[in-house]
């Protein structure tokens, strides 16, 4: 363990400090990396930066977390370094919320999501304690694609008027399609069966609450329903998009 996150380990409550850098990431990029975008993109590019600075990381972090807890279960209790990963999420998921109250107030699917994210670890982190691995597998489902979607949006943004943004979009956009399909389509579902089969079982009852671990099992459901109707129209759109390609070319 490094002697960073052993610094971390020891403050108290660490929630505050991983908020605080991701609002000051979030006003550098808005203010300075991006300020010479236009007003209605720079929002979503500082929305994506944050989320580098959470996605990648988290994966690490949500790894080493697991792979260091010998006694790893979905009903284990939560270990010191699994609980930082929690609030280093928790705190990025809260700064992503403000940032879609602050520009996006309307969005009610975002809104709802994180929210409905907040729930899960909050719960899993301030009031069961335990249930920390199933999460941390999810989260490293969820952002093992973070790095690849966030340049493809930025480059989505700006795509119609910079060239090199439109090659980037044009490459990324297959691998990082299939990428995301095989996690959302067929990896998280599985993982959530092995989860849902646990639980029924009762053998967390004594440490998680039924209408807890329903409720986990019903926001993670919902998302990746979600992500799957997404994907697909994604998929939709390119095929589209590569037809009328080659009719042009055609003519």
């Amino acid at each position: 363990m490094d002697t960073l996150t052993l610094k971390l380990l020891s403050i108290s409550n660490p929630l505050p400090l991983f908020f605080t850098l991701y609002f000051i990431i979030y006003l550098n990029a808005y203010f300075i990396f991006f300020r010479s975008w236009s007003r209605k993109s720079r929002p979503e590019a500082s929305s994506c930066i944050i989320s580098l600075a959470h996605g990648t990381p988290a994966v690490f972090l949500a790894c080493s977390a697991i792979l260091s807890d010998a006694a790893r279960d979905f009903n284990s209790p939560n270990t010191p370094l699994q609980n930082l990963v929690l609030d280093y999420s928790i705190a990025y998921f809260l700064m992503d919320l403000l940032h879609y109250l602050v520009f996006y107030p309307s969005d009610v699917l975002f809104i709802g999501h994180h929210l409905a994210t907040l729930f899960v670890f909050m719960t899993c982190r301030y009031v069961v304690y335990h249930g920390a691995f199933a999460i941390l597998v999810l989260l490293i489902l969820a952002e093992v694609t973070s790095l690849c979607q966030n340049v493809w949006t930025l480059a989505s943004a700006r795509r119609s008027d910079v060239k090199l943004a439109a090659k980037v979009y044009d490459f990324l956009s297959p691998p990082f399609y299939a990428l995301y399909s095989v996690v959302r389509g067929f990896l998280g579902p599985y993982f959530v069966y092995r989860m849902v089969r646990f639980y029924v079982s009762g053998a967390a009852d004594n440490v998680i609450p039924k209408w807890m671990w329903m409720s986990w099992v019903f926001v993670v459901f919902m998302a990746i329903s979600v992500s799957i109707l997404w994907i697909s129209n994604l998929w939709i759109e390119l095929y589209k998009e590569r037809k009328m390609r080659i009719k042009m070319k055609v003519r």
